[in-house]
């Protein structure tokens, strides 16, 4: 137990405190995305938020003292920083921007929670990890989940069923609803891949994204430019880099390792999507539809069913 303030409080509370505290700043990052990107295209942003939260993360290991062990880390770990760096944040952002670029948030935000169901079956092949009937049934309902997501407000019927509610015609829609789902695929091979990492956390991060900057930046140069015309049209890529890649790493890294039960602490991040509607409604103005509603509760409640039947087997 820890006294705040004069107030005791148990290590599992501190998780919640630490669990609640990510899932509110994940809640702002759909309304973020696509704030930042009325103002930079996909490749300054990937470049400045990675920037920012390079910065944010040397801050960290410098106070931690770890900064001194950055160095001996990447010479020992240098292949599987290079792979991870490339993954996350550049491939896998620039994705997930391009997405956000040519949809609604309420479409891209609930489709990124099904990295989950994508984790398990790629540990199939990758892991070793056997799947069971519980897994199936999870992967069903929650594309059912995308599927209605996709139709945004038109429910099928012999006249609007096209491509799941969004027009052939609409090439950008397509593209981007696939580059939701290839972003889902990015995101869980990344954590295969350093699923047998045993650094610290926060110092693996650190170096990913110490590697990710130069790349980054090359791929601004190549296919934007880094030069902007105010600073005013950074303050999203600030927020993005401090609340999305570095704050939010650290502080559910610190709830899990705080939590009794980190089950428990995990079930807090189902939380994140509906909050994150709310603010999409008022900030962006993005009429929410009922079937986005609907699309959410089948993924929520899909990978909830997933997680339960998971435990149960354990026990």
């Amino acid at each position: 137990m820890t006294s705040l303030t004069g107030v005791i409080i148990s290590r599992q509370n501190q998780a919640y405190i630490y669990g609640l505290a990510t899932v509110l700043l994940w809640s702002t990052v759909g309304v973020a995305f696509k704030l930042a990107l009325r103002q930079l295209d996909i490749f300054q942003l990937v470049f400045y938020a990675t920037l920012f939260a390079t910065l944010i993360l040397l801050g960290v290991a410098w106070f931690r003292g770890s900064f001194h062990t950055l160095r001996d880390q990447f010479a020992s770990h240098w292949k599987i920083t290079l792979i991870s760096g490339c993954i996350n944040p550049v491939l896998y952002y620039l994705i997930l921007f391009a997405a956000y670029d040519r949809l609604p948030a309420q479409v891209v935000q609930p489709i990124n929670y099904t990295w989950a169901i994508v984790l398990t079956f790629l540990s199939i092949f990758f892991l070793g990890q056997r799947i069971t009937r519980a897994d199936f049934v999870a992967a069903f309902v929650c594309y059912a989940g995308v599927v209605v997501i996709a139709m945004q407000g038109q429910f099928p019927s012999a006249q609007s069923f096209q491509t799941a509610g969004l027009s052939v015609a609409d090439e950008s829609a397509v593209v981007g609803l696939l580059l939701a789902i290839v972003s889902t695929f990015i995101w869980a091979t990344y954590w295969i891949i350093n699923v047998r990492d045993q650094r610290e956390p926060s110092v693996a991060v650190c170096l990913n994204f110490i590697v990710a900057l130069p790349v980054s930046f090359l791929a601004c140069l190549i296919f934007s430019s880094p030069a902007v015309s105010s600073l005013d049209e950074l303050i999203g890529a600030v927020y993005i880099g401090f609340a999305e890649m570095a704050i939010a790493f650290l502080l559910w890294s610190k709830a899990l390792r705080m939590a009794e039960n980190t089950s428990k602490v995990s079930n807090l991040v189902f939380i994140s999507p509906f909050i994150s509607l709310v603010l999409i409604h008022l900030i962006l103005g993005e009429s929410i539809h009922s079937t986005t509603y609907i699309g959410l509760s089948l993924i929520v409640g899909g990978l909830l069913y997933q997680q339960y039947s998971s435990v149960s087997q354990q026990n």
